[in-house]
């Protein structure tokens, strides 16, 4: 039983169909790629399945459940938490005030205030500062850190990198990494490629609302991910789940 299975998925904005008919399977322990322009529909399927855009036509479940109907913040509950684009973090309020919302999704686990810390020590010091002074790479770990306090089996995390510097990507990468190498399964929205492509255990590339390739990471090349970014290539999967 796959930890995730989209099965048909429509989402839109009014008449705008963004999203036609994706369909995927996500097992525990992977990390899903989803790359395409902007405008792909990226976004848009993601907060689709977090239950933060409705869902037109199609079916998300989670753990052999269906959650299609189920409202975001009973998703969150079930074990599914959504980093958005923009972090939308409270401004006036510290890091570990910010976190410490996580609590309110009502699941036991591993994650506290302290292990989020060690995780992203670039936090440790600025645990009583208003997110509103924060950096915007400690503002994308708080962000990160708050969704790992609901202590989630799925984190989902959107444009990761957007809007920061070369180096402090660098960094939040590095901390990614680390969350892959512990076994948490995401799926990561990335219009780096080279990023992308790095942690990434599966792939899949939007254009104009559908998937138009499909794979392992280790059986695509960058061409491959180039050319369907572009809408240079016809649909293929290539050994992953599509």
């Amino acid at each position: 039983m796959s930890l995730l299975s989209v099965d048909g998925l429509v989402a839109r904005h009014g008449l705008l169909e963004a999203v036609c008919g994706v369909q995927f399977r996500l097992e525990a322990g992977e990390t899903l790629a989803i790359v395409g322009a902007n405008g792909a529909g990226k976004t848009t399927l993601l907060r689709a399945i977090a239950g933060a855009h409705p869902i037109a036509a199609g079916t998300v479940s989670f753990r052999g459940e269906d959650v299609t109907a189920l409202p975001a913040h009973r998703r969150t509950a079930a074990g599914l938490a959504l980093v958005p684009e923009g972090r939308r973090l409270f401004g006036q309020m510290t890091v570990e005030e910010n976190l410490m919302l996580g609590r309110f999704a009502g699941r036991t686990g591993s994650w506290t205030v302290e292990r989020v810390m060690d995780a992203f020590p670039n936090l440790k010091e600025r645990r009583r500062a208003k997110c509103s002074h924060l950096s915007g790479g400690e503002q994308q770990a708080t962000a990160i850190g708050r969704a790992l306090m609901t202590n989630p089996e799925l984190l989902i995390l959107d444009e990761v990198s957007l809007g920061l510097s070369p180096l402090i990507v660098d960094r939040v990468y590095e901390q990614i990494d680390g969350l892959v190498r512990e076994g948490t399964t995401i799926i990561l929205v990335e219009q780096n490629l080279s990023r992308a492509l790095e942690v990434a255990s599966n792939v899949i590339c939007m254009l104009e609302g559908q998937i138009v390739l499909a794979g392992a990471a280790g059986t695509l090349s960058r061409d491959d991910v180039t050319n369907a970014y572009f809408g240079l290539g016809r649909v293929r999967a290539h050994g992953g789940t599509p």
